[in-house]
């Protein structure tokens, strides 16, 4: 039985075996596709494949592209596909405020964990009934993100790992954002930094 997540607009949770959150499972986003060729980079986010792993082009020891093949990254395979290996459930009756903390906070995790790990990314942050639901492409971002919760904000985290294929589903309950009113309102406004993207050239 197919056990990734899949299609978030109808996604329906997994079953999953229960294992303690210091296991350390590969991100199956770096294995559920064929070694492209060295160096590649990824048409959709400019991503580069050198020496074995995927880096930013700032990050990348192979900064030049001329030359590099055209393809296309795992996680953006992932993103198309609709295909997720984490969940993470925020549960709570969050405010404004308090939501813009949540996400301001699931976003600054993101962002540093995605830096030299383009693998790692966040595909939706919805607001559901009962709180927030985060959608990534790595199980181990899922994980980074639940415990960086709970270790600001208190309140209580579980963590259950599919045997298969190791996609975690990790919700977190009983939590406070707090911040100040000022901070939570320039958090909101504040627009996301975006990478410089390095031109395609041949």
């Amino acid at each position: 039985m197919k056990t990734s997540l899949r299609n978030p607009s109808r996604r329906t949770h997994p079953a999953h075996a229960a294992r303690t959150s210091g296991e350390n499972h590969p991100p199956a986003v770096a294995h559920a596709f064929p070694t492209p060729a060295d160096p590649t980079i990824c048409k959709i986010c400019h991503a580069i494949y050198s020496r074995k792993v995927w880096r930013w082009p700032e990050a990348s020891a192979n900064g030049l592209t001329g030359g590099a093949a055209l393809g296309v990254c795992p996680a953006c395979k992932q993103v198309k596909a609709g295909v997720f290996y984490g969940l993470v459930e925020a549960v709570g009756r969050f405010g404004i405020e308090e939501e813009a903390i949540l996400r301001a906070r699931i976003l600054n995790v993101a962002e540093r964990a995605g830096f030299t790990q383009p693998e790692r990314r966040v595909e939706s942050i919805r607001a559901r009934k009962k709180g927030l639901e985060i959608h990534t492409t790595s199980q181990k971002l899922a994980h980074r993100i639940a415990r960086e919760l709970h270790k600001a904000f208190g309140g209580e985290v579980t963590y259950r790992w599919n045997d298969s294929d190791g996609a975690l589903r990790a919700v977190w309950t009983g939590g406070k954002p707090t911040g100040p009113r000022s901070l939570a309102a320039s958090l909101r406004k504040k627009p996301i930094r975006r990478r410089r993207r390095t031109a395609l050239t041949h």
